[in-house]
Protein backbone atom coordinates (compact mmCIF):
# COMPACT_ATOMS: atom_id res chain seq x y z
CA UNK A 1 0.00 0.00 0.00
CA UNK A 2 1.03 3.37 -0.93
CA UNK A 3 1.96 5.60 2.09
CA UNK A 4 0.15 9.09 2.49
CA UNK A 5 2.23 11.79 2.00
CA UNK A 6 3.21 13.36 5.12
CA UNK A 7 3.76 9.61 6.32
CA UNK A 8 6.88 10.60 3.91
CA UNK A 9 7.84 13.37 5.06
CA UNK A 10 7.72 12.43 8.92
CA UNK A 11 11.39 12.15 9.12
CA UNK A 12 12.25 14.85 7.05
CA UNK A 13 13.42 18.88 7.59
CA UNK A 14 11.27 20.13 4.72
CA UNK A 15 8.88 18.54 2.16
CA UNK A 16 10.40 17.36 -0.56
CA UNK A 17 9.22 16.04 -4.17
CA UNK A 18 11.59 13.19 -4.79
CA UNK A 19 10.93 10.70 -2.06
CA UNK A 20 9.70 7.67 -2.80
CA UNK A 21 11.71 4.92 -3.05
CA UNK A 22 12.00 2.05 -5.34
CA UNK A 23 10.99 -1.33 -4.02
CA UNK A 24 13.21 -4.49 -4.08
CA UNK A 25 13.64 -6.17 -7.32
CA UNK A 26 10.70 -8.63 -7.80
CA UNK A 27 7.85 -6.43 -5.67
CA UNK A 28 6.88 -3.95 -7.37
CA UNK A 29 6.58 -2.82 -11.18
CA UNK A 30 9.59 -1.10 -11.19
CA UNK A 31 13.19 -1.67 -8.99
CA UNK A 32 15.83 0.62 -8.70
CA UNK A 33 17.84 -0.99 -11.99
CA UNK A 34 14.39 0.16 -13.89
CA UNK A 35 14.26 3.66 -12.31
CA UNK A 36 17.29 4.70 -13.64
CA UNK A 37 17.44 2.98 -16.69
CA UNK A 38 14.06 4.42 -17.95
CA UNK A 39 15.31 8.03 -17.06
CA UNK A 40 12.25 8.27 -14.43
CA UNK A 41 13.40 11.90 -12.99
CA UNK A 42 13.63 12.81 -16.78
CA UNK A 43 10.54 11.10 -17.61
CA UNK A 44 8.96 13.38 -14.53
CA UNK A 45 10.55 16.54 -15.67
CA UNK A 46 8.32 16.04 -18.99
CA UNK A 47 5.34 15.30 -17.51
CA UNK A 48 5.06 17.25 -14.79
CA UNK A 49 2.51 19.99 -14.75
CA UNK A 50 1.86 20.49 -11.41
CA UNK A 51 1.17 23.49 -9.35
CA UNK A 52 1.81 22.68 -5.96
CA UNK A 53 4.48 20.25 -4.24
CA UNK A 54 2.22 18.43 -2.80
CA UNK A 55 1.09 16.88 -6.79
CA UNK A 56 4.68 16.88 -7.89
CA UNK A 57 5.07 14.37 -4.87
CA UNK A 58 1.90 12.39 -5.87
CA UNK A 59 3.44 12.36 -9.54
CA UNK A 60 6.81 10.88 -8.93
CA UNK A 61 5.49 8.42 -6.46
CA UNK A 62 3.13 7.18 -9.03
CA UNK A 63 6.24 6.98 -11.78
CA UNK A 64 8.40 4.72 -8.75
CA UNK A 65 5.44 2.63 -8.35
CA UNK A 66 3.07 2.35 -10.69
CA UNK A 67 -0.35 0.64 -10.79
CA UNK A 68 -0.47 -2.99 -11.35
CA UNK A 69 -4.34 -3.63 -11.73
CA UNK A 70 -6.08 -3.25 -14.97
CA UNK A 71 -9.14 -1.71 -12.66
CA UNK A 72 -7.03 1.12 -11.06
CA UNK A 73 -5.80 2.78 -14.12
CA UNK A 74 -9.13 2.44 -16.15
CA UNK A 75 -10.19 4.30 -13.12
CA UNK A 76 -7.70 7.16 -13.41
CA UNK A 77 -8.57 6.86 -17.33
CA UNK A 78 -12.44 7.88 -16.48
CA UNK A 79 -11.60 10.59 -14.17
CA UNK A 80 -9.28 12.25 -17.08
CA UNK A 81 -11.99 11.66 -19.36
CA UNK A 82 -14.31 13.22 -17.27
CA UNK A 83 -12.22 15.77 -16.08
CA UNK A 84 -11.78 16.85 -20.13
CA UNK A 85 -15.53 16.86 -21.00
CA UNK A 86 -16.46 18.73 -17.94
CA UNK A 87 -14.89 21.72 -18.13
CA UNK A 88 -16.89 23.72 -15.18
CA UNK A 89 -15.58 20.80 -12.49
CA UNK A 90 -11.92 20.98 -14.30
CA UNK A 91 -12.13 24.97 -14.30
CA UNK A 92 -13.37 24.46 -10.41
CA UNK A 93 -10.60 21.96 -9.05
CA UNK A 94 -7.62 24.30 -10.92
CA UNK A 95 -9.14 27.43 -9.39
CA UNK A 96 -8.46 25.44 -5.79
CA UNK A 97 -5.13 24.16 -6.59
CA UNK A 98 -4.27 27.53 -8.03
CA UNK A 99 -4.86 29.46 -4.81
CA UNK A 100 -3.84 27.08 -2.59
CA UNK A 101 0.05 27.09 -4.57
CA UNK A 102 0.19 30.79 -3.01
CA UNK A 103 -0.60 29.61 0.46
CA UNK A 104 1.24 26.02 0.74
CA UNK A 105 4.57 27.01 1.92
CA UNK A 106 2.68 28.83 4.69
CA UNK A 107 1.31 25.27 5.58
CA UNK A 108 5.10 23.88 5.19
CA UNK A 109 6.86 26.64 7.59
CA UNK A 110 3.92 25.81 10.37
CA UNK A 111 4.52 21.84 10.39
CA UNK A 112 8.24 22.13 9.77
CA UNK A 113 9.94 25.19 10.89
CA UNK A 114 11.69 26.84 13.81
CA UNK A 115 10.69 28.97 16.04
CA UNK A 116 13.10 31.84 15.95
CA UNK A 117 14.36 33.84 19.28
CA UNK A 118 12.79 36.99 19.96
CA UNK A 119 12.97 39.55 17.74
CA UNK A 120 15.10 37.20 14.92
CA UNK A 121 14.19 37.87 11.47
CA UNK A 122 14.09 34.91 9.10
CA UNK A 123 17.21 34.72 6.47
CA UNK A 124 15.85 31.90 4.39
CA UNK A 125 11.43 31.65 4.11
CA UNK A 126 11.82 28.62 6.44
CA UNK A 127 11.43 29.77 10.20
CA UNK A 128 8.69 31.23 12.60
CA UNK A 129 9.45 34.85 13.94
CA UNK A 130 7.51 36.09 16.75
CA UNK A 131 5.16 33.63 18.35
CA UNK A 132 3.39 32.09 15.40
CA UNK A 133 -0.07 33.55 15.46
CA UNK A 134 0.26 34.78 11.65
CA UNK A 135 1.64 31.63 10.62
CA UNK A 136 -0.77 29.19 12.40
CA UNK A 137 -3.56 31.22 10.68
CA UNK A 138 -1.86 31.16 7.40
CA UNK A 139 -1.01 27.29 7.15
CA UNK A 140 -4.50 26.32 8.77
CA UNK A 141 -5.79 28.78 6.08
CA UNK A 142 -4.42 26.79 3.10
CA UNK A 143 -5.81 23.22 4.71
CA UNK A 144 -9.79 24.83 5.71
CA UNK A 145 -9.63 26.79 2.06
CA UNK A 146 -9.28 23.81 -0.12
CA UNK A 147 -11.54 21.99 2.00
CA UNK A 148 -14.02 24.80 1.69
CA UNK A 149 -13.24 24.75 -2.37
CA UNK A 150 -14.06 20.92 -2.80
CA UNK A 151 -17.26 21.00 -0.81
CA UNK A 152 -18.49 23.79 -2.99
CA UNK A 153 -17.37 21.92 -6.28
CA UNK A 154 -19.55 20.24 -8.51
CA UNK A 155 -19.87 16.74 -7.82
CA UNK A 156 -18.04 14.01 -10.09
CA UNK A 157 -19.76 11.36 -11.59
CA UNK A 158 -16.48 8.96 -11.98
CA UNK A 159 -15.49 6.75 -9.42
CA UNK A 160 -11.92 8.11 -8.87
CA UNK A 161 -12.67 11.64 -8.56
CA UNK A 162 -15.48 10.77 -6.18
CA UNK A 163 -13.47 9.00 -4.07
CA UNK A 164 -10.67 11.47 -3.65
CA UNK A 165 -13.62 14.16 -3.05
CA UNK A 166 -14.65 11.81 0.05
CA UNK A 167 -11.65 12.00 1.34
CA UNK A 168 -11.37 15.59 1.21
CA UNK A 169 -15.03 15.79 2.88
CA UNK A 170 -14.78 13.03 5.44
CA UNK A 171 -11.41 15.34 6.52
CA UNK A 172 -14.40 17.75 7.41
CA UNK A 173 -15.80 15.95 9.91
CA UNK A 174 -12.49 14.85 11.77
CA UNK A 175 -10.70 15.92 15.05
CA UNK A 176 -8.09 17.51 13.27
CA UNK A 177 -10.33 19.97 11.46
CA UNK A 178 -12.20 20.76 13.95
CA UNK A 179 -9.18 21.99 16.25
CA UNK A 180 -8.08 24.37 12.82
CA UNK A 181 -11.65 25.19 12.63
CA UNK A 182 -13.39 26.29 16.02
CA UNK A 183 -12.43 26.85 19.59
CA UNK A 184 -9.23 24.78 20.83
CA UNK A 185 -9.33 24.44 24.57
CA UNK A 186 -6.46 23.73 27.05
CA UNK A 187 -6.70 21.34 30.36
CA UNK A 188 -4.61 20.09 33.01
CA UNK A 189 -4.43 16.87 30.61
CA UNK A 190 -5.12 17.85 26.86
CA UNK A 191 -5.96 19.78 24.39
CA UNK A 192 -9.38 19.41 23.52
CA UNK A 193 -12.43 20.28 20.51
CA UNK A 194 -15.29 22.33 21.49
CA UNK A 195 -17.46 19.06 21.82
CA UNK A 196 -14.95 17.14 23.87
CA UNK A 197 -15.17 20.67 25.68
CA UNK A 198 -18.93 20.58 26.47
CA UNK A 199 -18.37 16.53 27.67
CA UNK A 200 -16.42 17.68 30.67
CA UNK A 201 -17.61 21.28 30.88
CA UNK A 202 -17.09 21.62 34.52
CA UNK A 203 -13.06 21.10 34.30
CA UNK A 204 -11.14 25.00 34.56
CA UNK A 205 -9.97 25.37 30.78
CA UNK A 206 -7.97 28.04 28.81
CA UNK A 207 -9.03 28.92 25.14
CA UNK A 208 -6.66 29.77 22.35
CA UNK A 209 -7.33 32.58 20.27
CA UNK A 210 -4.49 33.41 17.68
CA UNK A 211 -3.52 36.54 18.84
CA UNK A 212 -2.02 38.29 21.38
CA UNK A 213 -4.43 40.20 21.83
CA UNK A 214 -7.22 38.69 24.66
CA UNK A 215 -10.46 40.39 25.15
CA UNK A 216 -11.16 38.59 28.08
CA UNK A 217 -7.71 38.86 29.83
CA UNK A 218 -7.53 42.44 28.52
CA UNK A 219 -10.74 43.24 30.31
CA UNK A 220 -9.39 42.08 33.76
CA UNK A 221 -6.42 42.95 34.32
CA UNK A 222 -7.75 46.69 32.99
CA UNK A 223 -10.43 46.42 35.29
CA UNK A 224 -7.83 45.45 38.54
CA UNK A 225 -5.75 48.87 37.46
CA UNK A 226 -8.23 50.38 37.42
CA UNK A 227 -8.68 49.69 40.74
CA UNK A 228 -5.60 50.42 41.68
CA UNK A 229 -5.32 53.61 39.70
CA UNK A 230 -7.80 54.85 42.49
CA UNK A 231 -5.56 54.35 45.07
CA UNK A 232 -2.34 55.81 42.85
CA UNK A 233 -2.01 59.40 42.55
CA UNK A 234 -1.04 61.21 39.67
CA UNK A 235 -0.54 60.42 35.73
CA UNK A 236 2.76 59.76 36.23
CA UNK A 237 2.54 57.32 39.18
CA UNK A 238 0.11 55.55 37.28
CA UNK A 239 2.31 55.19 34.09
CA UNK A 240 5.19 54.05 36.37
CA UNK A 241 2.76 51.62 37.67
CA UNK A 242 1.40 50.31 34.38
CA UNK A 243 4.65 49.94 32.40
CA UNK A 244 5.88 46.78 34.01
CA UNK A 245 2.69 44.92 33.29
CA UNK A 246 2.84 45.99 29.58
CA UNK A 247 6.34 44.71 29.45
CA UNK A 248 5.60 41.43 30.85
CA UNK A 249 2.37 40.90 29.36
CA UNK A 250 3.09 40.11 25.96
CA UNK A 251 5.86 38.04 25.91
CA UNK A 252 4.13 35.82 29.08
CA UNK A 253 1.07 35.71 26.39
CA UNK A 254 2.84 35.08 23.23
CA UNK A 255 5.20 32.58 25.16
CA UNK A 256 2.11 30.81 26.83
CA UNK A 257 0.43 30.29 23.69
CA UNK A 258 3.48 28.93 21.60
CA UNK A 259 4.36 26.21 23.71
CA UNK A 260 1.41 25.40 24.96
CA UNK A 261 -1.01 25.51 21.76
CA UNK A 262 0.67 26.22 18.73
CA UNK A 263 3.59 23.41 18.73
CA UNK A 264 1.26 21.24 20.34
CA UNK A 265 -1.24 21.55 17.36
CA UNK A 266 1.02 21.45 14.81
CA UNK A 267 2.39 18.22 16.30
CA UNK A 268 -1.08 16.51 16.25
CA UNK A 269 -1.94 17.66 12.43
CA UNK A 270 1.51 16.02 11.64
CA UNK A 271 0.26 12.71 12.73
CA UNK A 272 -3.28 13.03 11.41
CA UNK A 273 -3.77 10.27 9.30
CA UNK A 274 -6.88 11.56 8.13
CA UNK A 275 -5.17 15.44 7.44
CA UNK A 276 -2.70 13.05 5.33
CA UNK A 277 -5.62 11.55 3.26
CA UNK A 278 -6.75 14.64 2.51
CA UNK A 279 -3.21 15.78 1.20
CA UNK A 280 -3.12 12.68 -0.54
CA UNK A 281 -6.43 13.58 -2.39
CA UNK A 282 -5.69 16.89 -3.25
CA UNK A 283 -2.28 15.90 -4.75
CA UNK A 284 -4.01 13.65 -6.60
CA UNK A 285 -5.99 16.05 -8.15
CA UNK A 286 -3.16 18.13 -9.10
CA UNK A 287 -1.77 14.83 -10.56
CA UNK A 288 -4.93 14.49 -13.02
CA UNK A 289 -4.92 18.35 -14.25
CA UNK A 290 -0.85 17.64 -14.77
CA UNK A 291 -1.51 14.62 -17.53
CA UNK A 292 -3.98 16.82 -19.02
CA UNK A 293 -1.85 19.68 -19.77
CA UNK A 294 0.92 17.27 -20.41
CA UNK A 295 -1.22 15.74 -23.41
CA UNK A 296 -2.55 19.82 -24.24
CA UNK A 297 1.30 20.69 -24.46
CA UNK A 298 3.43 17.78 -25.87
CA UNK A 299 3.12 19.19 -29.42
CA UNK A 300 1.94 15.15 -30.84
CA UNK A 301 -1.20 12.72 -30.62
CA UNK A 302 -1.78 11.86 -27.79
CA UNK A 303 -3.90 8.83 -25.70
CA UNK A 304 -5.23 7.14 -23.35
CA UNK A 305 -4.33 3.97 -24.03
CA UNK A 306 -6.97 1.02 -24.62
CA UNK A 307 -5.82 -1.61 -21.52
CA UNK A 308 -6.61 -5.46 -22.25
CA UNK A 309 -6.82 -8.43 -20.42
CA UNK A 310 -3.97 -10.82 -21.12
CA UNK A 311 -2.00 -13.90 -19.81
CA UNK A 312 1.38 -12.94 -21.72
CA UNK A 313 1.78 -9.74 -21.80
CA UNK A 314 0.68 -7.46 -25.21
CA UNK A 315 1.22 -4.31 -26.72
CA UNK A 316 0.09 -2.60 -30.23
CA UNK A 317 1.52 0.74 -30.78
CA UNK A 318 0.84 3.00 -33.63
CA UNK A 319 3.34 6.15 -34.25
CA UNK A 320 4.62 5.86 -30.93
CA UNK A 321 7.08 8.39 -29.84
CA UNK A 322 9.41 9.28 -26.89
CA UNK A 323 7.80 11.17 -24.39
CA UNK A 324 10.94 13.10 -23.46
CA UNK A 325 12.86 13.14 -27.24
CA UNK A 326 9.14 14.05 -28.84
CA UNK A 327 8.03 16.64 -26.82
CA UNK A 328 8.24 19.89 -28.17
CA UNK A 329 9.72 18.16 -31.57
CA UNK A 330 8.28 18.42 -34.37
CA UNK A 331 10.77 16.79 -36.58
CA UNK A 332 10.87 13.66 -34.07
CA UNK A 333 9.17 10.20 -36.27
CA UNK A 334 7.26 7.59 -34.64
CA UNK A 335 7.47 3.99 -34.86
CA UNK A 336 4.47 1.42 -34.90
CA UNK A 337 5.28 -1.79 -32.57
CA UNK A 338 3.50 -5.03 -32.36
CA UNK A 339 4.07 -7.19 -29.53
CA UNK A 340 1.61 -9.69 -29.40
CA UNK A 341 3.03 -13.66 -29.73
CA UNK A 342 5.28 -15.35 -27.51
CA UNK A 343 8.88 -14.50 -29.64
CA UNK A 344 11.93 -11.94 -28.28
CA UNK A 345 12.12 -8.65 -30.70
CA UNK A 346 15.30 -8.26 -31.84
CA UNK A 347 16.24 -4.92 -32.80
CA UNK A 348 20.18 -4.23 -35.07
CA UNK A 349 21.17 -1.53 -36.42
CA UNK A 350 24.57 0.71 -36.09
CA UNK A 351 25.08 3.04 -33.16
CA UNK A 352 23.30 6.29 -33.58
CA UNK A 353 20.37 4.87 -35.44
CA UNK A 354 17.98 4.88 -32.51
CA UNK A 355 17.50 1.17 -31.24
CA UNK A 356 17.75 2.48 -27.69
CA UNK A 357 15.80 5.54 -27.71
CA UNK A 358 13.00 3.08 -29.20
CA UNK A 359 13.23 0.73 -26.88
CA UNK A 360 13.10 3.71 -24.16
CA UNK A 361 9.90 4.67 -25.94
CA UNK A 362 8.70 1.14 -25.45
CA UNK A 363 9.07 0.60 -21.94
CA UNK A 364 8.26 4.66 -20.96
CA UNK A 365 5.01 4.81 -22.96
CA UNK A 366 4.11 1.27 -20.98
CA UNK A 367 5.01 3.10 -17.26
CA UNK A 368 2.89 6.46 -18.82
CA UNK A 369 -0.20 4.12 -19.10
CA UNK A 370 0.44 2.24 -15.69
CA UNK A 371 -0.09 5.80 -13.89
CA UNK A 372 -3.25 6.35 -15.95
CA UNK A 373 -1.76 9.03 -17.98
CA UNK A 374 -1.90 9.65 -22.06
CA UNK A 375 0.35 8.38 -24.04
CA UNK A 376 2.80 9.73 -27.54
CA UNK A 377 0.98 7.49 -29.99
CA UNK A 378 -1.89 7.73 -32.81
CA UNK A 379 -3.28 4.71 -30.80
CA UNK A 380 -1.90 2.29 -28.08
CA UNK A 381 -3.75 -1.11 -26.49
CA UNK A 382 -1.43 -2.95 -24.37
CA UNK A 383 -2.04 -5.25 -21.02
CA UNK A 384 -0.92 -4.53 -17.55
CA UNK A 385 2.81 -5.25 -16.75
CA UNK A 386 3.74 -6.68 -13.60
CA UNK A 387 7.31 -6.02 -13.84
CA UNK A 388 9.36 -3.53 -16.21
CA UNK A 389 12.57 -4.10 -16.46
CA UNK A 390 15.75 -2.56 -18.43
CA UNK A 391 19.05 -4.08 -18.14
CA UNK A 392 21.50 -1.83 -19.15
CA UNK A 393 25.10 -1.91 -18.53
CA UNK A 394 26.37 -0.51 -15.29
CA UNK A 395 29.98 -0.03 -15.35
CA UNK A 396 30.14 1.44 -12.02
CA UNK A 397 29.34 -1.94 -10.60
CA UNK A 398 32.35 -3.79 -11.79
CA UNK A 399 33.68 -4.20 -8.39
CA UNK A 400 32.70 -7.50 -7.37
CA UNK A 401 35.71 -9.63 -8.75
CA UNK A 402 33.60 -11.17 -11.51
CA UNK A 403 34.56 -8.35 -14.23
CA UNK A 404 31.27 -7.47 -16.79
CA UNK A 405 30.34 -10.33 -17.77
CA UNK A 406 29.31 -11.30 -14.43
CA UNK A 407 28.12 -8.45 -13.04
CA UNK A 408 25.85 -8.55 -15.91
CA UNK A 409 24.90 -12.00 -15.58
CA UNK A 410 23.55 -11.86 -12.04
CA UNK A 411 21.42 -8.35 -12.86
CA UNK A 412 20.27 -11.09 -15.85
CA UNK A 413 19.39 -13.88 -13.35
CA UNK A 414 17.45 -11.28 -10.99
CA UNK A 415 15.30 -10.38 -13.95
CA UNK A 416 14.53 -13.45 -14.64
CA UNK A 417 13.60 -15.00 -11.47
CA UNK A 418 11.24 -11.98 -10.98
CA UNK A 419 9.22 -11.81 -14.40
CA UNK A 420 6.21 -13.72 -15.64
CA UNK A 421 4.74 -14.02 -18.59
CA UNK A 422 3.06 -10.86 -17.92
CA UNK A 423 6.43 -8.65 -17.58
CA UNK A 424 8.09 -6.33 -20.47
CA UNK A 425 12.14 -7.02 -20.23
CA UNK A 426 14.22 -5.13 -22.63
CA UNK A 427 18.06 -5.98 -22.46
CA UNK A 428 20.23 -3.99 -23.79
CA UNK A 429 23.26 -5.97 -25.47
CA UNK A 430 23.60 -9.32 -23.21
CA UNK A 431 27.28 -11.50 -22.29
CA UNK A 432 29.38 -8.49 -22.56
CA UNK A 433 32.56 -9.09 -21.66
CA UNK A 434 34.01 -12.55 -22.47
CA UNK A 435 34.73 -14.21 -26.37
CA UNK A 436 32.41 -14.37 -29.20
CA UNK A 437 31.28 -17.93 -29.23
CA UNK A 438 30.88 -17.97 -25.19
CA UNK A 439 28.58 -14.79 -26.19
CA UNK A 440 26.70 -16.80 -28.58
CA UNK A 441 26.18 -19.80 -26.31
CA UNK A 442 25.16 -17.70 -22.95
CA UNK A 443 23.14 -15.37 -25.11
CA UNK A 444 20.99 -17.78 -26.77
CA UNK A 445 20.56 -19.94 -23.53
CA UNK A 446 19.37 -16.78 -21.64
CA UNK A 447 16.71 -15.82 -24.26
CA UNK A 448 15.90 -19.09 -25.06
CA UNK A 449 14.59 -19.33 -21.17
CA UNK A 450 13.11 -15.61 -21.38
CA UNK A 451 10.91 -17.36 -24.62
CA UNK A 452 10.03 -19.74 -22.72
CA UNK A 453 8.66 -18.15 -19.84
CA UNK A 454 6.49 -16.34 -22.67
CA UNK A 455 7.13 -12.57 -21.41
CA UNK A 456 7.59 -9.61 -23.98
CA UNK A 457 11.23 -9.80 -24.12
CA UNK A 458 13.16 -7.01 -26.55
CA UNK A 459 17.04 -7.05 -27.48
CA UNK A 460 18.94 -4.33 -28.82
CA UNK A 461 22.21 -5.97 -29.86
CA UNK A 462 24.81 -5.18 -32.77
CA UNK A 463 25.28 -9.40 -33.20
CA UNK A 464 23.53 -10.76 -36.15
CA UNK A 465 24.36 -13.64 -36.34
CA UNK A 466 22.92 -13.90 -32.43
CA UNK A 467 19.60 -12.85 -34.42
CA UNK A 468 19.66 -15.41 -37.44
CA UNK A 469 20.06 -18.11 -35.45
CA UNK A 470 17.09 -16.94 -32.71
CA UNK A 471 15.32 -16.22 -35.84
CA UNK A 472 16.74 -19.83 -37.74
CA UNK A 473 15.37 -21.74 -33.52
CA UNK A 474 11.86 -19.57 -34.64
CA UNK A 475 12.27 -17.96 -30.67
CA UNK A 476 12.36 -14.50 -32.21
CA UNK A 477 11.91 -11.64 -34.95
CA UNK A 478 13.88 -9.48 -36.43
CA UNK A 479 13.63 -5.47 -36.97
CA UNK A 480 16.44 -3.18 -37.61
CA UNK A 481 17.00 0.78 -37.47
CA UNK A 482 16.72 1.84 -41.38
CA UNK A 483 19.24 4.29 -42.83
CA UNK A 484 19.61 6.31 -46.07
CA UNK A 485 22.72 5.90 -46.74
CA UNK A 486 25.30 7.13 -43.87
CA UNK A 487 22.20 8.87 -42.31
CA UNK A 488 19.58 7.32 -39.97
CA UNK A 489 15.67 7.69 -40.91
CA UNK A 490 15.03 7.06 -36.93
CA UNK A 491 12.04 4.01 -38.73
CA UNK A 492 12.02 0.98 -37.34
CA UNK A 493 11.48 -1.60 -40.30
CA UNK A 494 11.67 -5.74 -40.51
CA UNK A 495 14.90 -7.44 -41.31
CA UNK A 496 18.62 -7.31 -39.61
CA UNK A 497 21.52 -5.22 -39.91
CA UNK A 498 24.59 -6.40 -41.11
CA UNK A 499 26.43 -3.35 -41.69
CA UNK A 500 28.34 -1.14 -39.20
CA UNK A 501 29.11 2.29 -38.91
CA UNK A 502 32.39 2.05 -36.95
CA UNK A 503 34.45 3.80 -39.47
CA UNK A 504 32.03 6.49 -39.73
CA UNK A 505 31.62 7.34 -36.51
CA UNK A 506 35.56 6.68 -35.99
CA UNK A 507 36.12 9.57 -38.78
CA UNK A 508 33.90 11.84 -37.27
CA UNK A 509 35.48 11.56 -34.28
CA UNK A 510 38.78 11.96 -36.12
CA UNK A 511 40.49 8.49 -34.77
CA UNK A 512 39.94 6.87 -37.62
CA UNK A 513 42.71 4.37 -40.00
CA UNK A 514 43.59 7.42 -41.72
CA UNK A 515 43.74 10.01 -38.31
CA UNK A 516 45.99 7.48 -36.95
CA UNK A 517 48.43 7.36 -39.88
CA UNK A 518 47.83 11.15 -39.97
CA UNK A 519 49.10 11.22 -36.34
CA UNK A 520 52.03 8.81 -36.28
CA UNK A 521 53.56 10.72 -39.27
CA UNK A 522 53.78 14.25 -37.35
Amino acid sequence: MKQHLLGLWKQLDWPSIKVTESLPTGEGVLDAGGVSALEVDNLFDAVNYAESVIGQSILFRSLVTPLSKRHDIENKQLALEELRDNVALKTAIQSIISIGVERENSFYRLLFADFLPMFGSSKNGKDIEGYGYAQYKRGVRFVTNFVTGIQECPSPESAYLNELFDHIKSFAASRTYALMTQSVYLTETSLQTRQERRKSWWLPAVVFYPSLFKPLVLALLTGALCTLFYFIPGVIGQALFLSPFLLLYFPWVGNFDRDNFIIPLREEYKQSQELASALDALGQLDELLSFLKFADNFGHTTVLPSIVDSEQHRMILCEAMNPILGKENPQYIGNDLTLDHNKVLAITGPNSGGKTAFCKTISQIQLLAQIGCFVPARSATLSVADKIFYQAPEISKLNDGEGRFGAELKRTKEVFLACSARSLVILDELSEGTTFEEKMESSLTVLSGFYRKGNSTILITHNHQLVDELVKQHIGVARQVEFLGDLPTHKIIEGISRVSHADRVAKKIGFSKEDIDFYLTQ
